[in-house]
């Protein structure tokens, strides 16, 4: 029987492979375990479009800005590679998306603790009752409880895609670290998967939209834009029509300035997590422009194709309309297209207008966002999780999910948008977080839990006491300034 870990992750992307790495450097016994169904480390491989940059400074790497010193920094990977000087006179905060890719594998294959082709089936928790181990489903499996000093643990059980093969993990706390996944409105499936695909899939069917007569890019993130400059780039070579529609007002740029920024802090999720869960729900509808906006760089990408492809009265053949919905698209049958080469008709609405028609294109590339659903191998303990009413996870403000009558913990990486607010799939909040999990592991304070860190505040209680506080270090500044100045500190009359 294998033994009990203090935790395993379930799922390698960039938030539980940066919890492995600070387990790694955090010089401490923590035996972890993390499984990854894939056979290597891959991030939004169809997304690694040449010329694309992370949209958060390399500082956001998996490590540093928990512990500056540790080994799986990104600028030790550029020692590593050799690529130190070639990264200085590079004079830039935001690096290649391809490279970050790279850093990460390279990360990947440096730790011993993560473990690929191993897909979670469920997962479920024995508790220890004193003559053996009683699980979720009430069976026994032999064990003295309190063996190993563990009150219950979890079994994890995991299979290889590839061979079927089984394995058994048991640990006492885990990591949820499945990550999102790409979604398609029901009402836009269902059609063969070269015409008709998530931005996801871009890189992988290029070649197809290159010998496209006409293309349509749904959406206005970060996403549809990067691959709408991609083909629009492309289009003088493929000849082909090239249009952009999305329901939004506009196509918006994402809130980059420094202040703006400060929403991406330990203070604002804390700010947020102690709303109540019927405000968290409005104010995050009022803040998609906060994380799902388009880059300024990449919009003024876009702008100068289009303005260039236009010089001397030219028609760059390019299309852009907003505030419009895409409600269906069906198979066009041979013969009833009227563009030429289009196979699919859009049924469309411009909804501040409420003006339905119809567009047809060749190939349709839907950036649709992600969503994250709850992984169907927590069946077996899904009546112990705590649920809000709208069927998401209940999760403490470290980061665990509320539990009923199980001493392990489940922390939970990127699912709690909802009650830790737009920081949540933000790269740079993923080592405070961490910090918080590693620290509740160990039962210590191994990373500090950064607090005061930005100008701004969110509270009122914290506006106030700040404007205190600065006021009396105004005055102990002064006082200290008086007594070093030798005249200001004379006694009168001399």
């Amino acid at each position: 029987m294998s033994r009990i870990r203090d935790v395993i992750g379930v799922g390698l992307g960039p938030f539980n492979l940066g919890l492995a790495a600070l387990l790694d450097g955090a010089n401490a016994e923590v035996d972890a375990l993390f499984l990854e169904q894939d056979d290597e480390f891959a991030w939004h491989e169809g997304m690694l479009i040449e010329g694309t940059t992370l949209e958060v400074p390399f500082l956001a790497d998996l490590v540093t800005m928990a512990d500056p010193t540790n080994p799986h920094s990104y600028l030790n990977y550029l020692r590593e590679r050799d690529r130190l000087y070639e990264f200085y006179f590079y004079e830039t905060f935001q690096i290649p998306r391809r490279e970050y890719d790279d850093y990460l594998r390279w990360v990947a294959e440096r730790l011993g603790t993560c473990r690929f082709g191993r897909r979670v089936e469920s997962v479920a928790w024995v508790e220890s009752d004193g003559g053996g181990e009683r699980g979720s489903e009430g069976a026994m499996d032999g064990r003295r409880g309190g063996e190993d000093g563990t009150d219950g643990h979890f079994v994890v059980t995991a299979q290889n895609p590839a061979t079927g093969e089984e394995r058994t993990y048991r640990a006492r706390n885990l990591a949820l670290g499945v990550g999102s996944r790409p979604f398609v409105p029901e009402d836009l499936r269902g059609h063969p998967e070269n015409d008709v695909f998530h931005t996801a899939e871009y890189r992988f069917r290029r070649d197809r939209c290159l010998d496209a007569d006409s293309i349509t890019v749904v959406g206005s993130g970060q996403s549809a834009a990067e691959v709408f400059h991609d083909l629009l780039d492309r289009q003088s070579d493929a000849d082909y029509r090239l249009d952009w529609l999305t329901r939004s007002e506009g196509f918006f740029p994402m809130e980059y300035s420094k202040l703006g920024l400060q929403h991406f802090t330990p203070e604002y999720v804390e700010y947020f997590y102690d709303l109540p869960d019927d405000r968290k729900d409005e104010i995050r509808a009022e803040q998609d422009l906060l994380y799902k906006g388009i880059d300024p760089e990449t919009s003024a990408a876009v702008y100068d194709l289009l303005y260039e492809r236009s010089v001397g009265d030219r028609d760059p053949d390019v299309g852009l309309f907003a505030m419009t919905e895409v409600e269906d698209i069906d198979a066009i049958d041979a013969g009833e297209a009227s563009e030429p080469g289009a196979n699919y008709r859009l049924d469309c609405r411009q909804w501040q207008t409420d003006e339905s028609f119809v567009h047809e294109s060749d190939v349709v590339i839907l950036g649709t966002g992600y969503h994250r659903p709850v992984p169907e191998f927590l069946a077996p303990i899904e009546d112990r999780i705590g649920w809000d009413e709208k069927g998401r996870y209940r999760v403490t403000e470290d980061h665990r999910l509320v539990l009923d009558d199980v001493a392990g913990d489940v922390f939970v990486q990127n699912g709690d948008l909802h009650s830790h607010g737009v920081g949540a799939p933000d790269l740079g909040l993923g080592c405070y977080r961490n910090s918080r999990i590693v620290n509740r592991l160990v039962g210590r304070e191994v990373y500090p839990e950064d607090a005061d860190t930005v100008y701004q505040d969110f509270a009122v209680e914290q506006f106030v006491n700040r404007r205190g506080r600065g006021r009396r270090d105004a005055d102990t500044g002064r006082e200290g300034a008086r007594a070093r100045d030798p005249e200001s500190a004379a006694p009168e009359g001399e």
